[in-house]
């Protein structure tokens, strides 16, 4: 019995118990706006206006659900299917771009690098904001105007993805590309066929980040987009929003349909956005 008392640490117990009410605390104040967006979309005109809200709805109805899809101003499957191009196209050309570029600069020794990662490192902690009207000039006169490419060009640079690659690829042992030098391996051949498949968890959490990222994205489509059939997701949405009247059901039903995709990617890829973090 004194071993056992010996070895109660109450102070231990304590600080589990207060993590854990932080973790709990946390999560329901991450999943409450969520919640919330559904209980909303289910609710009546009525409801939606009363003062102050009931949480849950008294009698749930699909009618917003069904008023989105037909309505007209807002072309929901092309919307979809736009930002699910966009968001694909990025992640694809994102992770060969940020790979080659993070292989390069982790495992190859040229004049100047330094200077250039350096440079890199800068875009990082320069806001969209700031670029937003280069960019701009640079769509036009690409004419690219009111075109998904808009979209995609733009962003096949991603400097955040360059310095991850860089880190990762860094720990990995330079004697797997001195080896198969040896055997006759060309540069590429190097990259694509030892460094690449060694890369896949972080690859995967980068292809997560920038999917989440490009399918959120609505400063950029704003700008650059003018036709209903060219929006994507979030500026359809938008379409909804007027200074004299919000459709507030309709919204909500949208912003549900926005968001299920994410959630089911983040439940379907969250081991591997942990493994690629930590890895990291």
């Amino acid at each position: 019995m004194d071993t056992a008392r010996k070895g109660f640490n109450p102070f231990w117990l304590l600080g589990r118990s207060g993590a854990y009410a932080v973790l709990i605390v946390g999560l329901i104040g991450t999943l409450l706006p969520f919640f919330y967006i559904i209980v909303s979309s289910l609710k009546t005109e009525a409801e939606l206006r009363k003062t102050p809200p009931d949480f849950f709805p008294a009698a749930p109805t699909l009618k917003y659900y069904e008023a989105i899809v037909n309505d007209d101003r807002i072309p929901l499957e092309r919307n979809l299917m736009n930002s699910v191009i966009v968001s694909l196209s990025r992640v694809a050309i994102t992770l060969f771009t940020s790979s080659y570029a993070g292989y390069i600069f982790a495992k190859y020794h040229f004049r100047g690098k330094n200077v250039a990662f350096g440079l890199i490192l800068i875009q990082i902690m320069i806001p969209f904001q700031v670029v937003m009207i280069p960019n701009y000039l640079l769509t036009v006169r690409l004419g690219m105007i009111d075109s998904l490419w808009a979209l995609i060009i733009p962003f096949m640079v991603d400097a955040y993805g360059i310095f991850m690659m860089k880190q990762f690829i860094e720990a990995l042992p330079a004697e797997l590309m001195d080896a198969a030098r040896i055997d006759g391996a060309s540069e590429f051949g190097i990259y694509w066929r030892i460094v690449l498949p060694l890369l896949k968890p972080a690859l995967g959490t980068l292809g997560l980040v920038t999917f989440i990222g490009s399918w959120n994205n609505f400063m950029a489509p704003l700008v650059v987009m003018r036709s209903a059939e060219n929006y994507t997701l979030p500026l359809a949405l938008r379409s909804l929003q007027s200074p004299v009247n919000t459709e507030w059901g309709a919204l909500m039903a949208g912003s549900a349909i926005a968001t299920l995709p994410l959630i089911v990617l983040f439940v379907v890829a969250s081991r591997q956005l942990i493994a690629g973090l930590t890895t990291g």
